[in-house]
């Protein structure tokens, strides 16, 4: 006799209601998932992934209402059982691994403790084995030194460390369901494919079945046994990776596989011969004091790097290579403990802030996280002026035209000026981070990880946009981003990072196609979906 699923979903319709007005989430859902299984849940923002994932864990909101259906998790129905109920499943049968590793752990404990209390929640008080088990959890999830890092605070760890702990938590209750919920979206390449590795194999060793939540169509692909692809709360496809990667036949899943950057080096040819360059780094180092240490730590060591109008550059690495740092440096804001920065033609290394100042209307930069860098009080207009008000250049009328034609620039609608940040998606603030950073007509514009926070077709469309902006304007971009698809799309040159040094440098097309560096081939080999590529050859 077969063993019944772990998770049996029928027909299942979940509601959110706001403000008198009723929005659907998912609609006639049905769907299973069997003991020791990988199944991944694929579609853009608004999907209804996540409100699937929080139904499977009871953890629906106040104003969430299950319309119809059912939600089987190991034989209880989840949609019709009670609290007390629903708290015995979590954590003892299934567990989650959230998405920012940052938020959800406790700053003001140590991780040692935050383990232990998942071990307590799911053994008892007096769980005699408590410390043991804590440097058991940290040594299976791969951290080195165990006793060090259960004392440590999460920020004395890296992002990759950090998910590794949110991983140790959730086996802590022995689950037979672990969700994780894009557990790698804002980690590098390589530190991805760790993490994942790690995850599948305790997954094989303990038979525990495992749902992946993500937007990421290459990533589903390479670590699932089935995929499910949901758009606005509907099941649009549900096959294996290969009927959908070779085989699909809805037009939104090859929307999906269409918008994701290609692994495809870019050709185009270099800077005219004899132009010289806007920003320049010669022989730049960098060295930070530790407290307690007799020696500095080297974050930079002798990097070089060009910039020319019209073309980018990117910084390539895993975190800890030093990509923010050179950003920094090449911002005036931290100053190099040696080598030369020059900014068209001129020698700015020894600039104070005062004297740097009139060059940052040459030189802007674009966050990582367009919500963190829009002030929440702010209206669009307010954010995208606040450069040109802060220099003192317009005022009024003038002021009011030129929000208008920025917005319209990065191709928003002039009544979005209105409007909060927390009005619009995540595409449409970073719309705004980008007509912010163009007020001032920079010649050379910073991107930090651009669209890392974004969903795949949001990308393409802002990928695109910083595509038309640098052909129309002339700009210049230093891109920093650990997603090579993307750097592949946009650089024109490439620069890869590690531990501070330049392991390889050239045009994206001589580095990607031919790398020199064993650590290049393995960012390279590290990317989601890269095995079912084809790398087009140097000509």
């Amino acid at each position: 006799m077969s063993q019944p699923p772990l998770i049996e979903v029928r027909d299942l319709s979940v509601s959110y209601r706001f403000a008198g007005q009723q929005t659907q989430a998912i609609r006639g859902l049905s769907f299973s998932l069997q003991q020791g299984e990988t199944l991944a849940i694929v579609g853009e923002s608004g999907s209804g992934k996540s409100t699937l994932a929080n139904a499977l864990l009871g953890l629906l909101p106040g104003n969430a209402h299950i319309d119809q259906g059912e939600l089987r998790v190991a034989g209880v129905d989840v949609a019709k059982a009670g609290e007390r109920a629903r708290r015995a499943l979590r954590g003892r049968t299934v567990a989650l691994v959230p998405q920012d590793p940052m938020v959800s752990l406790n700053p003001t404990l140590r991780v040692g403790q935050q383990i232990a209390e998942a071990l307590q929640l799911a053994h008892g008080r007096r769980y005699p084995a408590l410390d043991s088990e804590v440097l058991e959890l940290l040594a299976q999830v791969g951290l080195d030194e165990p006793a060090l890092r259960a004392r440590q605070y999460p920020h004395e760890l890296s992002g990759g460390m950090r998910q590794r702990v949110l991983i140790a938590i959730a086996l802590a209750g022995d689950p037979r369901l672990i969700i994780a919920d894009e557990p790698t979206s804002a980690l590098d390449v390589t530190v991805q494919r760790r993490i994942l590795d790690h995850l599948q194999r305790l997954v094989a060793e303990r038979g525990i079945s495992l749902l992946i939540i993500t937007h990421d169509l290459g990533m589903a692909c390479d670590r699932a046994d089935r995929l499910l692809v949901m758009k606005h709360g509907e099941l649009v496809e549900h096959a294996s990776p290969r009927q959908v990667l070779w085989g699909s036949q809805q037009p939104y899943t090859r929307d999906l596989l269409n918008a994701a950057p290609a692994f495809v080096p870019r050709r185009r040819p270099g800077p005219p011969a004899g132009q010289a360059p806007l920003l320049r780094l010669s022989n730049v180092g960098k060295r930070f004091a530790l407290p307690g240490q007799a020696a500095p730590f080297t974050a930079l060591h002798d990097l070089s790097l060009d910039v020319y109008a019209g073309q980018t550059l990117a910084i390539v690495g895993e975190s800890g290579s030093g990509k923010s740092t050179a950003l920094r440096i090449a911002l005036g804001l931290e100053a190099p403990s040696e080598g030369r920065v020059e900014f068209a033609g001129e020698d700015v290394t020894g600039y104070s802030w005062r004297a740097f100042r009139p060059l940052r209307r040459r030189i802007q930069l674009v966050q990582q996280n367009p919500f963190a860098a829009l002030d929440p009080r702010f209206t669009v207009f307010d954010s995208i002026v606040e450069p040109l008000v802060s220099f003192g250049l317009l005022k009024g009328e003038a002021l009011e035209q030129k929000a208008r034609e920025l917005i319209s620039r990065v191709q928003l609608p002039v009544q979005f000026l209105d409007r909060l940040p927390k009005e619009l998606s995540g595409g449409q603030r970073q719309r705004v981070a980008i007509a912010r950073a163009l007020a001032l007509e920079p010649e050379v514009l910073l991107l930090d990880e651009p669209v890392s926070a974004l969903d795949v077709s949001v990308q393409a469309q802002i990928l695109a946009l910083l595509e038309a902006l640098q052909r129309d304007l002339g700009i210049a971009y230093v891109l920093v981003s650990h997603d090579l698809a993307v750097v592949a799309s946009m650089a024109d040159q490439v620069l890869v990072l590690r531990r501070g040094e330049v392991v390889e440098q050239g045009a994206a097309l001589q580095v990607f196609s031919q790398p020199q560096s064993s650590y290049t081939r393995e960012l390279i080999a590290a990317i989601p979906g890269y095995s079912r590529s084809v790398l087009p050859v140097a000509v």
